[in-house]
């Protein structure tokens, strides 16, 4: 069987569907990157905003025109909270919520084993080996689902449920098995990656899954996805002590304002984030700290965004991830009264859209005239100056570079040339 596989969202959604390829793979399934191929093709879809859902939508509509004859199987947050709505859209086929997400393989090919131990046939060792089909130096690593927050605004708690951790050896193994391979990062995600361990009962944190990674694998580069930004210990961010924990770090905050933080229900302050800012800052040289900011939550006046504007210039975010509330399906929030108007919101965002260009390109500059190393992920181009290539930096600044035709999934170091909103241009100095 062919089979086309797209993402949609976060990285989680992305691991899980790295996953899938993998079991696909193993009971010899043909993993297609031409759609219009494929006899079977599966959208992991996302529910976090309403621009998410619209495009899941238009994806399964276009992949429907691209051949009619394709079975398209939609999972993820949008199937799972409005399968109605989504098996309404022209092309829609199965719909697989999250709860039988981990079986998808197997309900595509009920022959399929999906329990073996990654890695564990030699056929996927060889299609996953780096800049083959898996296509990629930075592997995706699911290490914890679902939330036992109740945040307002957010519908993955109701579309993933509960909070549920991954055994710590069996997510070792699965990042060793990627080193093998010779995938030179590893990046660990999860809803609320925080929580990992609360519910093994075992008293089993992040922190131990994060020494144990460091310990018992020989990954080269261990980043960290999304940290909410409470419930952390004192001594946790000595972990970056050890170089191969890359210094970065997005937590989201979602709004400067005490009092819409409250309606939102996180739990962290002002207070809070300023000072757990200043202590990962004060461990980890060079960290840059990326967030997210809603604009135009139910209730908030111009003097809550104002003052969210000037607690975002006092953080000096590297990178803001902004985007417009849009009432979500099960949510509390989306049944608060004084709803933002959109033409409020479009502006609101905007406006922080542009602070955060502003500061991308501050924390940018910093670094002009300095050698960094870089992991190069795909070549983009060419033109007279040769292959046009892009990488990240430790830090996860985006960098682009002109280089050879051997540098995917290398490591080397690069001087910065010129400083953008974007990321950085630069200079491959070679080996790091």
């Amino acid at each position: 069987m062919k089979v086309y596989l797209d993402s949609i969202g976060c990285r989680l959604n992305h691991s899980e569907i790295e996953t899938i390829a993998r079991q696909l793979l193993a009971n010899g399934h043909e993993i297609v990157t031409d759609a219009a191929s494929a006899d079977t093709a599966v959208i992991n879809t996302c529910a976090v905003t309403a621009e998410a859902a619209r495009d899941a939508r238009s994806r399964t509509r276009r992949l429907h025109r691209a051949n009619p004859e394709t079975e398209i199987v939609l999972t993820g947050c949008y199937a799972t909270i409005a399968p109605e709505e989504l098996g309404q859209v022209a092309g829609a086929g199965r719909i697989i919520p999250n709860a039988q997400k981990a079986q998808l393989a197997q309900i595509l090919d009920p022959k399929a084993i999906i329990d073996l131990p990654v890695f564990d046939r030699e056929p996927i060792l060889r299609e996953f080996l780096a800049g083959g089909a898996g296509g990629r130096a930075r592997a995706f690593i699911k290490a914890q689902d679902g939330c036992d927050n109740k945040c307002t605004f957010c519908v993955t708690t109701v579309a993933r449920g509960a909070g549920q951790s991954r055994h710590l050896a069996d997510v070792v193994t699965e990042i060793q098995a990627f080193a093998a391979a010779g995938y030179q990062e590893a990046v660990l995600t999860g809803v609320h990656l925080g929580s990992y361990g609360r519910d093994l009962q075992n008293n089993t944190t992040l922190a131990h899954l994060i020494q144990a990674i460091l310990d018992h694998t020989n990954i080269p580069r261990l980043r960290i996805s999304s940290l909410e930004p409470w419930e952390i210990p004192e001594d946790f961010f000595s972990l970056w002590q050890n170089p191969r924990l890359l210094p970065h770090l997005h937590m989201p905050l979602q709004s400067g304002s005490d009092r819409i933080l409250r309606r939102m229900a996180r739990r962290a302050s002002r207070d809070s984030f300023r000072q757990l800012a200043r202590a990962a800052r004060a461990a980890i040289p060079d960290l840059h700290l990326s967030t997210d900011i809603i604009a135009g939550f139910p209730g908030e006046t111009e003097a809550d965004f104002a003052e969210t504007l000037d607690y975002v210039k006092e953080i000096r975010f590297g990178r803001l991830h902004v985007f417009s509330y849009s009432p979500r399906p099960g949510t509390a929030a989306a049944q608060f009264p004084d709803q933002v108007p959109g033409p409020v919101k479009k502006e609101r965002a905007r406006e922080m859209i542009a602070l955060g260009k502003e500061l991308s390109l501050q924390f940018h500059q910093k670094y002009v005239g300095q050698s960094l190393n870089v992991l190069w992920e795909t070549a983009v181009g060419a033109d007279n100056g040769g292959l046009r290539w892009v990488g990240y930096t430790d830090n996860y600044i985006r960098v682009m570079a002109h280089g050879p035709a051997d540098l995917f999934n290398t490591v080397t170091q690069v001087e910065i040339k010129e400083a953008e909103e974007d990321g950085v241009y630069g200079r491959v100095l070679r080996d790091a």
